[in-house]
This record gives structure tokens, C-alpha cells and sequence, in this order.
């Protein structure tokens, strides 16, 4: 499909503004992302949605362009509701990069922009399938995917089932086999597709969604056994599973995106919030914990919050901040054992996943409990386990008290301590730091702290000398100790 078709599209009522020389480019997929440099989640011939939350100034519409331009996107599709205009500035940074630029109506919903896109693509790859969904249009008249998998059954022979990583059920009657048992052969797979207990088990999306995100076909049949039609076949069916599961995504939904700015208020300082969690369908009286969680290994912030959604009891309202997505959970009890368990399950298809839990809070002490979640998510983020959850048992009540100081003095506090041993640390290589982390960890004694750091005790006894000259600081003084010890413990570990 040529960029140039979305314009003979009516139902989308896209208008070119720049770029027309471009408009015979291929579109492979349809993204939606809200990241001002989203070039690591790209891999080219992509048609880009965005509504502009990342624009905040005019210089950085040409770090989102020279990012989208360098992945080989075809082309972008923008438009900007608070604002009701594209900014000249993102236009100007389309014609510098020739990057294709669309307008997008203000009452065309990007996920039916996404949906009728991915809908054309998968009618032009499903020859096989098309005459069958063409004749019963149950898909396009809204009844999901369990009409189209009674069709594949009837017409073909062919039982199969969607599931999603945790093996709920998403379309088909209940397998003879366990989902459970299905999910898990899914994950571990070192490929897909592959053969499970007379089973085989198809990615729906492994091309463009992490494996954790993804969901899978289970069909009753072994696959090596397949002649090539019927691979074709499954291939089409899995594109069509791939549109409904995109139409379902509730990121840019009405109530996906009250969500979202919800966690924006909660994670920012000074707002009121009460009457923001009401409009996003929350319930006031209720008891609430939040999660903060990152990943790495290629699992995108949007694919976390799908992981989240997908783990999560309840009806969880989840937003995306940079790299971290971060739920509010209505809970009557500790969610964090349950959280466990379920990323045990999926840590095989997990590089690394580090989640905090707070305790559970009202409504009106959100803030804190998010400051608490993101506390633990560090603290898991150091961990030796690659998919770790912390609970808000496992802080320090000293980080329970910090979690309720302003970012601003936090960051003043530490960088005023450690800036200068930090600083010499690059310039000599003397590893100061460390060693006062050590000296602390021992509880100043000078013999345990040289044989963890594998030194003479005079070695250490001149770095603690250096030490208090670089901050003016006595760490004989137990006041002074307790300074250092907190300094470091705000320290925010590398991100993924």
C-alpha cells in the first residue's frame, strides 16, 4: 500500500501538506507513538500517527522529524487537539527531511486511521482469506474474532484459539489443552512458530510487538504437517487478529487517554487531582496502590503498559511517562505477590523488567504512593534478577519519608554531597564513591570496608581523609554519616 492511497481513503479524510512528491512510498505499518525521538522503535516504511504531547517548543519538531526520518518512515499523520493547528515548525522540519505530511480531521480517531490502514494491508496479503471475509463481513460489522475462527473452522477444518501471553482467552471456545500450559510454550519457544503437544502455536505480530505483548493463535494441528496453502493461511489469519487486537488497544480511546493525563497530574507537583480521578471513571472511595515499572530488551513504554494492563487486577488506569509506565490499581489487598507470579510466568520472554509497588492508599495520597512505587522500581532496577518486583515492604522507612520531598530539594540535596566526589572520581579514577558506599555498608569500620574493597586499611583510611576534605564533612559524626547515607540512597540507578 502506497502513502498516496490514504488520500483516496473517505472515511479518513486525510489532506496532504507536504511531502506530495513522496506519496508513492510504501506502508508496511501503521505506529502511534508520543515520544519526541521514537527511532529506536522503528524499523522503517512505518506511517507515523501522533498528537503532538511531545511538542513543547519549536525546536523539537525537528528532533521528532530527523528521528523519524533516520528510521525511514514513509510518511506522518498529525494533528494537535489542544492546539487545533500542526505548528508551522513541524511542517517547516517535513519539507527539511522530505518527510510526507497529513493532516488528520479533528474527529478521525487515530486508532481508526490504524485500523482501517492495517485493514487494507491485511486484505491485500489475505488472497486466501479474503473471499471468505468478504462474503460473511463479520469482523468489519464489529463481532470479533470468534465469527471469523467458526468460519476458519467450518470452511477449513481448522480449530484454532487466540490467547494472550497470560493464556486468558481472547476468541474460540475453551481448548481442549490448558491455555496455561499453551502461554508457557509461547514464551519459552526459542522461534515461533513452533509445535506444542500437538499444537501449533503462531505469533500474531512477532515482527513489530515484543513477544510480552503479543498475542498468539494456538491451532489444533501440527504445523509441520501443513501444506503450504494452509501456512498462508494462518499467516492471513494472524494479520487479521493483529487489526482486531489494534482496535481494541485503548491507548488513544477516550478513556485511555483521561488515563493518561490522570498519571501526568499524579506524577506532577502542586495539582489538585480529585476531580480528574472521578473523570477518568475511578472510584473516589476506594483504596488504590501504584505500580511503576521499566523494561529493556526492546519492550516499548506502550508495550509495558500493555504487559501492566494485562497483569494488573482489576480495571487499572495506566499511563506512559518517557521510558516508565505507572498504574494506579484499586486494591483491597497487596498486589505485589500476585505481580510476581505473573512476570515469573512471563520472564522468559523478558530481557529485563524492573516494577516497584506502593502501599495501598486513599485517593487523595496518590502522589506519594507514587513517589513510594517509583522508589521500589529503582531499588528492583539494582537487583541481580533481570525481572524483579519490589514491594513497599521492602523500602526503608528512610525512603518512605523521602518519597514525600519535592524532586527539586532531593536533587539538591545529593548533588550538593556527592557532585564533588563524583567529579574527582572521573578525573583520578579513585573511586571514592564506591568506597564511601563500602565504609557506610560496614558501619565505618575501617578493617570490613578494606577487605570488601580488597585494599590496605591505610588505603581506605586516605580516600575517607580525601573524602571529607572534597565535602567539608566529618564521617566520624553520625550526622554527617546519615547525610552520606541518604545522599546515596537517592541516587536513581541507570535506566534500561
Amino acid at each position: 500500500m502506497k502513502l498516496r492511497a490514504l488520500l483516496s481513503m473517505p472515511e479518513l479524510r486525510l489532506r496532504a501538506v507536504t511531502g506530495e512528491e513522496g506519496l508513492d512510498r510504501e506502508i508496511r505499518w501503521v505506529v502511534t507513538t508520543d515520544l519526541i525521538d521514537p527511532g529506536r522503535y522503528l524499523s522503517g516504511r512505518e506511517l507515523v500517527l501522533t498528537g503532538l504531547v511531545w511538542w513543547t517548543r519549536p525546536e523539537d519538531s525537528e528532533t521528532f522529524v530527523r528521528a523519524l526520518a533516520d528510521a525511514g518512515v514513509s510518511g506522518l499523520a498529525a494533528w494537535d487537539v489542544a492546539r487545533g493547528a500542526i505548528p508551522d515548525d513541524l511542517v517547516a522540519a517535513c519539507e527539511r527531511h522530505r518527510l510526507p505530511l497529513f493532516r488528520v480531521p479533528e474527529d478521525v480517531a487515530f486508532a481508526t486511521i490504524t485500523e482501517q490502514v492495517v485493514r487494507r494491508l491485511s486484505v491485500a496479503r489475505a488472497a486466501d482469506l479474503r473471499a471468505v471475509l468478504d462474503r460473511h463481513r463479520r469482523l468489519v460489522e464489529g463481532l470479533g474474532l470468534d465469527p471469523v475462527l467458526e468460519l476458519v473452522g467450518r470452511d477449513l477444518g481448522l480449530r484454532c484459539w487466540v490467547l494472550t501471553p497470560t493464556g486468558r482467552l481472547i476468541a474460540g471456545p475453551p481448548p481442549d489443552a490448558d491455555p496455561a500450559a499453551l502461554a508457557r510454550a509461547y514464551l519459552a519457544a526459542p522461534r515461533l512458530p513452533c509445535v506444542h503437544e500437538g499444537f501449533s502455536i503462531l505469533p500474531v505480530a512477532a515482527e513489530t510487538t515484543s513477544r510480552a505483548a503479543d498475542w498468539f493463535i494456538a491451532c489444533e494441528s501440527d504445523m509441520t504437517e501443513w501444506p503450504a496453502e494452509r501456512r498462508a493461511l494462518t499467516d492471513e489469519l494472524a494479520a487479521i487478529v493483529a487489526l482486531e487486537r489494534a482496535r481494541l488497544d485503548d491507548r488513544l480511546s477516550a478513556g485511555g487517554r483521561l488515563a493518561q493525563e490522570l498519571i501526568r497530574l499524579v506524577a506532577a507537583e502542586g495539582t489538585e487531582i480529585a476531580s480528574h480521578l472521578k473523570l477518568a471513571g475511578a472510584d473516589p472511595g476506594a483504596a488504590y496502590c501504584a505500580v511503576a515499572a521499566t523494561a529493556g530488551g526492546g519492550l516499548r513504554p506502550g508495550e509495558l503498559r500493555t504487559v501492566l494492563a494485562e497483569i494488573l487486577p482489576g480495571r487499572p488506569l495506566i499511563g506512559v511517562l518517557g521510558e516508565e509506565a505507572i498504574a494506579l490499581v484499586p486494591a483491597a489487598e497487596d498486589p505485589a505477590p500476585a505481580l510476581r507470579r505473573s512476570l515469573a510466568d512471563l520472564a522468559p520472554a523478558l530481557d529485563s523488567l524492573a516494577a516497584g509497588v506502593s502501599g495501598l492508599v486513599a485517593p487523595g495520597e496518590l502522589r506519594g504512593a507514587v513517589e513510594e512505587a517509583r522508589y521500589a522500581r529503582r531499588l528492583a532496577a539494582t537487583r541481580t534478577e533481570p525481572v524483579c518486583a519490589v514491594g513497599h515492604d521492602e523500602l526503608g522507612t528512610h525512603m518512605l519519608l523521602l518519597a514525600a520531598v519535592p524532586d527539586d530539594v532531593r536533587h539538591m540535596f545529593k548533588e550538593r554531597l556527592l557532585d564533588p566526589l563524583r567529579t574527582y572520581d572521573e578525573i583520578h579514577r579513585a573511586d571514592l564513591i564506591r568506597t564511601l558506599e563500602s565504609f557506610l555498608q560496614h558501619s565505618g569500620s575501617w578493617t570490613r570496608c578494606a577487605h570488601h574493597l580488597h585494599l590496605h586499611v591505610n588505603s581506605v583510611r586516605y580516600r575517607i581523609q580525601r573524602i571529607e576534605e572534597l565535602t567539608g564533612r566529618d564521617l566520624s559524626r553520625l550526622e554527617d554519616r546519615v547525610d552520606f547515607f541518604l545522599a546515596l540512597r537517592l541516587r536513581r540507578p541507570p535506566e534500561s
